[in-house]
């Protein structure tokens, strides 16, 4: 077993799911052939799986955002290993573009997905109510599970229009910063390598040190810290 840093989570699909992630899969292995940071085709149902899968109205609309908890933004990538892929979920706060919680998975699927809002929810726990979820429309966040999550925890469901990454800004530029910063210059051969070093980017150096020009130049845990002492 690896030991894993607390806010990583690692998923071993079953068979069966491993066969539903194959459409997945092949969209995304026509994404891999330069630098970019694309964003992954959207993956069309199955006949009988269209019942399970809804979109919501786009609540957010990349408006600026004063306090922290009041708009997250979610969004999944791949990082290309010898093996295969690794993918990455993760939620930010829109207000301080801080990585709230991530998880990693061989799979990209639907519990990856709930796997790193579990993990954000229980880290923030924000009123019912009061917090916007925002993604693109991806199936694992159209999914009647993760549907289900949103609701449980009182958080307000939205998603950006169709083929319109724009919409979802603030995540874009993450992963963009991420795949720049560290994937491109790291050169990961395994899952393990993705496990032992991608936390200590993104909550040591991105979290904790990288300034961004949106929030001062200040790092989002100095901008969060800034914000909780206008509060008090």
């Amino acid at each position: 077993m690896i030991d894993l840093p607390r806010s990583t989570y690692y998923y071993r699909p079953s068979a069966a799911e491993r066969q539903m992630d194959d459409l997945a899969l092949v969209s995304l292995i026509n994404d891999i052939h330069d630098l970019h940071a694309h964003r992954r085709r959207r993956f069309k149902s199955a006949k009988g799986f269209e019942a399970d899968l809804c979109v919501y109205p786009n609540l957010y609309r990349n408006n600026i955002q004063t306090e922290p908890d009041r708009v997250w933004v979610a969004d999944i990538t791949y990082i290309r290993v010898a093996a295969g892929f690794v993918y990455l979920a993760v939620i930010l706060d829109a207000c301080s573009r801080k990585v709230i919680r991530y998880a990693l998975s061989r799979q990209i699927d639907t519990p990856l997905a709930l796997a790193a809002l579990n993990a954000a929810y229980v880290a923030r726990q924000p009123p019912a109510g009061t917090c916007i979820h925002h993604t693109d429309r991806g199936c694992q966040y159209a999914s009647r599970l993760y549907r289900d999550a949103l609701a449980q925890f009182g958080l307000i469901g939205s998603m950006s229009a169709p083929a319109n990454p724009y919409n979802n800004a603030q995540a874009e530029s993450f992963m963009k910063t991420l795949k720049v910063e560290e994937v491109y210059l790291a050169g990961f051969e395994t899952f393990r390598d993705v496990v032992n070093r991608l936390p200590y980017f993104i909550e040591q150096i991105y979290n904790e040190r990288r300034m961004h020009s949106a929030l001062g130049y200040q790092s989002p845990n100095k901008f969060e810290a800034q914000l909780a002492r206008q509060a008090a």
